[in-house]
């Protein structure tokens, strides 16, 4: 042990300790090898040492320190420590906790040490270990605890509440100091208390509930004068599902407080505790004691809002709902743009906004919202929410009071705002029999009229300004787009450039606009104008960088993407900012392109952002409880619990998944497969060919050495410093694809989904693909089985279309895809299995059995075969032109010999009009990506060429924007150089190619010159 040493090398080995957690790593070093000259065997100076050199970035040689640390002196708990640490710098959470077990056994009370095990055992999922050191209570309140009471009653009077929480922080693995230093690990004893603080930590963080309240309970017993044992004792049981005894113990912690009011300086504290107890009394549904509560310590609350909300949510619970829309009433008037208010008020009056509402309800509600905007004159939120109940005149009324002073004013996010309003094409007013988007089509355009004779509003002598019909066209354009009439769309925002040439958000707009009439291309190139018209503005930089990807275009999003990060390593610099939206579009275009190494690795750095996000909860557990922000906290807990339920981790998860499945379809050549492939060639081609790879390395090796120089000279800070971050090994995620079994890693992410994200039908989608591929029948069968409780009765087409968007792109590579309900899975899979051999063995009999069992509760194939039951699908959806191609895809593959009749069944769906009565003209219901899907299913899946040339012919007309069925008005590319660009890649929209020339053609000033010749 460091104290075994003599003296003088004690004091340098105290040193290296204190250069580690000041991150003084050279002299920490120094200091090492001065003892190790004397000591070469020094277990401790070794394990140190390697620490150190970790911090350094330098690996092999930590561990091979830190082992022989550990070799010449086993039973030292600094070495198990340090390996331990070790360990937890990798993420290696299994192995660190074996580590720090080790060492607990040699020092069981060690603070340091149980702090660090806790953390790992919070983050990591419960492994099934139980603490040696834990009393087997049950739960119970301690015996002693009347005895703890006065005990504090006594600490208080005479020494103050003790809440310092020095010396129980945790050691940072990258060798930070964060609130304790590993010094008092090293040199002194801590206590049993210390121990139980620690395990807290660990069993919340494994959600081991159970043994989070027995630690809770030791430690409050052996320090009973800390307010934050008293606080974690009630938090374990509220997590534990146990509030009321939570509450008892809140308020024996009251209790023992002089005159029942905490010090000055801790009001605050003291007042969210009481505003956690009383949430706990409501969640117990002890809601009379719970206002009871409230109200008697009304003064010691300091915050005086949330105690305004969590008075009133008691009153509506408690059913006095006058008194609760009173006190609504007063919390609008401190905030009347809450939109949670007005729901609020709505229930208190008996209508809530969930409820469908009759005319007398409307009524009802357009009089309490007039009164409320006589009130709050100011307020925009009054004005717009009535807009989502009122039909009919009222309506148009509403309509035109709350949009007329936004044209004026000239809000952008006016559509954006109206938006929601087009998600209910099915709400009709009893009178005019208009939905609202076409009341509010009527509406602009008569403003639109007005502005371009008068000058002003109808009904108005005043003039308004010129800018109101610029903003007006603004507004027609966004709705028309919305509704899919883009010729439309176009012609009012040219006109509003033409009348406004120098507003950013018109070209936005038009580039939006035009890359949903399928020209991405020029998408691309209008958001880099809008772009280059202001190069300060990250949005709209963003912007164009969506846009740029969209189009395939990942060398100029690049580009584009780092002029708004810091310099030096700028796409590390995006990667640490976690811009997740930025590598899930990047991805997807990478998958677009069949570069699956670029796009996994994309992918699968979401995947490591939300393993970060799971880490930066360790520093919260204790920070809470000492700063009493428990509802937070709580709320924090939960979030935790759902984290991968987000969105992002969703995308990135299937997108990970998508890119492994595709690989096993699609395996990537060896390097002695190609040899071989390459030994066939004529001797000219053979020579050829070598030299196209010689120049294709020489300039990849070129790039890298520029962008390192690049990195390198940026690097250097005003210091004169040089900030040097390690190579990324594997820059195109080549390493990523060789990977054994592709299937294996897809499972993984799979199991995330299926957890975290059940009711998605994409999860069970996904399932079924990667387990018809590892022929898991059964498993595939439960995918089946949980798609039909998602979607079983009757599958819409949306739903279908929305499923499509997901799969259109693996279309090409897996004969398992485009499956777009969950009848026609359930076709695909009973007949796959259909065509599989008879049974032989005890298992397959088994599988089999199972089959046959659940297939007569399947209701699409009860006392049907196959076609009959692809037929009756048919029959369902014949309108839908989505379904129509799952149809013919399965008459393909239940009748090969059909393959003509399939093929028809798709010619002859008809591009009816959408039930929408646009005021100029009906809305076709065929979709573009769901066209260019159909047309890849014709000339890859059906294999009929002639009829994709004839589907492409006719979705031209169609779709004339369109760059994938080149429509007449789709964007001309003038030049070699901008030809590449119109490259058409797997999804039909534009791309370029990585490492193209392009990528040179960005000038000084940031414009894009390489797209300054397309024509839009």
């Amino acid at each position: 042990m460091g104290a075994s040493l003599p003296p003088k090398e004690a004091n340098l080995f105290k040193l290296i300790v204190k250069s580690y957690e000041s991150k003084q790593y050279k002299k920490g070093l120094k200091a090492a090898d001065t003892i190790l000259k004397k000591f070469p065997d020094h277990g401790e100076t070794l394990s140190m040492k390697g620490l150190t050199l970790n911090c350094m970035d330098r690996k092999s040689e930590a561990y091979e320190l830190v082992r022989l640390g550990l070799k010449n002196d086993l039973k030292s708990h600094v070495c198990w420590h340090v390996y331990g640490l070790l360990y937890r710098s990798d993420r290696e959470y299994r192995e660190a906790i074996k580590c720090y077990r080790n060492a607990l056994r040699i020092d069981p009370d060690n603070i340091e040490i149980l702090r660090d095990l806790s953390l790992l055992q919070f983050n990591e999922p419960c492994l099934g270990i139980k603490s040696d050191f834990l009393r087997k209570s049950k739960g119970a309140p301690p015996k002693d605890l009347e005895e703890s009471i006065e005990m504090l009653k006594l600490k208080n009077a005479q020494n103050g509440s003790d809440d310092s929480m020095d010396g129980l922080g945790s050691i940072d693995a990258g060798g930070g100091k964060r609130r304790s230093t590993l010094m008092s690990c090293t040199f002194t004893q801590g206590h049993f208390s210390h121990y139980c603080f620690t395990s807290t930590i660990a069993n919340a963080q494994m959600r081991d509930l159970t043994g989070f309240v027995e630690t809770r309970q030791q430690l409050l017993s052996l320090k009973p004068n800390h307010r934050m044992n008293w606080i974690g004792f009630a938090v374990a049981h509220h997590l534990n599902s146990d509030g009321s005894k939570a509450v008892e113990i809140l308020e024996a912690y009251e209790g023992t407080l002089d005159d029942d009011y905490p010090p000055d300086n801790e009001r605050c504290e003291h007042g969210e505790m009481l505003l956690y107890k009383i949430s706990l009394l409501e969640e117990c549904g002890s809601l009379e004691r719970a206002i009871e509560e409230l109200h008697k310590k009304e003064s010691k609350i300091v915050d005086k809002l949330s105690y305004k909300e969590q008075e009133v949510s008691l009153l509506v619970k408690l059913g006095r709902l006058e008194e609760g829309a009173e006190l609504y009433k007063a919390l609008l008037s401190i905030n009347p743009d809450n939109y949670r208010y007005y729901e609020g008020l709505q229930k208190c009056v008996g209508l809530p906004a969930e409820n469908g509402l009759s005319s007398s309800d409307i009524d009802q509600l357009d009089a309490l919202y007039k009164s409320l905007g006589h009130l709050y004159t100011w307020s925009s939120a009054v004005k717009r929410i009535p807009l989502d109940f009122l039909q009919g005149e009222k309506f148009l009324v509403a309509a035109e009071n709350y949009i007329r002073p936004l044209l004026t004013k000239g809000v952008p996010s006016l559509f954006s705002d109206l938006s929601p309003l087009y998600d209910h094409p099915g709400k009709q007013s009893s009178t005019l029999a208009l939905i609202q988007a076409d009341i509010l089509e009527k509406l602009i355009l008569e403003l639109e009229h007005s502005l371009r004779i008068s000058g002003g509003y109808p009904g108005r002598a005043e003039k308004e300004p010129p800018s109101t019909l610029m903003w007006t066209l603004f507004f027609l354009a966004q709705h028309y787009d919305r509704r899919g009439q883009y010729d439309v769309a176009l012609g009012k925002i040219d006109e509003a450039i033409e009348h406004t040439p120098t507003v950013i958000d018109l070209y936005s707009v038009k580039s939006r606009i035009l890359k949903h009439a399928g020209d991405l291309a020029a998408a691309a190139t209008l958001a880099d104008e809008a772009r280059c018209m202001d190069l300060a503005d990250r949005y709209i930089n963003s912007e164009c960088v969506k846009r740029m990807l969209q189009a395939d275009q990942v060398a100029l999003a690049d580009k584009t993407a780092v002029l708004f990060t810091k310099d030096g390593d700028q796409h590390n610099n995006l990667h640490d900012m976690q811009c997740m939206w930025y590598e899930l579009a990047s991805g997807e275009s990478y998958f677009r392109q069949g570069d699956l190494g670029r796009a996994l690795k994309k992918f699968l750095e979401v995947e490591k952002h939300y393993a970060d996000i799971t880490e930066d909860q360790f520093d919260f557990h204790s920070y809470c409880l000492r700063k009493m922000t428990l509802r937070a906290y709580v709320a924090m807990l939960k979030f935790q619990d759902r984290l991968h339920a987000h969105a992002y981790f969703h995308e990135a998860a299937a997108g990970a998944i998508r890119c492994y499945i595709k690989l096993i379809d699609s395996p990537s050549k060896s390097m002695v497969e190609e040899e071989e492939e390459m030994s066939k060639l004529p001797p000219s081609q053979r020579k050829k060919m070598r030299q196209k790879q010689k120049k294709a390395e020489a300039r990849a090796k070129k790039e890298a050495e520029v962008r390192n120089e690049e990195s390198s000279a940026s690097s250097v800070s005003r210091l004169g410093k040089r900030h040097v971050k390690p190579v990324d090994p594997d820059p195109n995620g080549e390493k990523l694809l060789q990977v054994e079994d592709p299937l294996l890693e897809a499972t993984k992410y799979l199991k995330l989904l299926q957890k975290h994200s059940p009711d998605s039908l994409e999860t069970h989608l996904l399932s079924f693909e990667v387990n018809m591929r590892k022929k898991k029948i059964l498993l595939a069968l439960q995918a089946v089985k949980q798609l039909l409780r998602l979607n079983a009765e009757n599958p819409d087409s949306h739903r279908c279309l929305v499923y499509h968007l997901y799969y259109a792109i693996i279309l090409l590579t897996s004969v398992f895809v485009f499956d777009i309900s969950c009848g026609l899975i359930l076709i695909r899979f009973f007949h796959k299995v259909g065509t599989m051999t008879a049974p032989v063995t005890d298992t397959e009999k088994l599988v089999w059995s199972v089959l046959e069992a659940e297939r007569p509760f399947i209701s699409q194939l009860h006392e049907k075969n196959l076609t009959e039951a692809n037929k009756n699908f048919f029959e369902k959806h014949k309108g839908s032109l989505m379904h129509r191609a799952a149809v013919a895809e399965m008459l393909s593959v239940l009748e090969p010999n059909k393959k003509p009749e399939a093929i028809k069944l798709i010619e002859d769906s008809t591009n009816n009009p959408a039930p929408i009565n646009g005021a100029l003209g009906p809305v076709k219901e065929w979709k573009l990506k769901d066209c260019i899907a159909v047309h890849k299913l014709l000339g890859v899946v059906l294999d009929d060429p002639d009829a994709a040339l004839r589907w492409k012919g006719h979705c031209a007309q169609y779709f004339p924007c369109s760059t994938y069925f080149e429509g007449e008005r789709s964007s001309v590319i003038r030049n070699s150089v901008n030809s590449q660009i119109a490259k058409k890649p797997e999804n039909g929209d534009s791309s370029h190619p990585e490492g193209g020339k392009i990528v040179d053609f960005v000038s000084s000033n940031g414009k894009l010159e390489a797209l300054k010749d397309l024509t839009i």
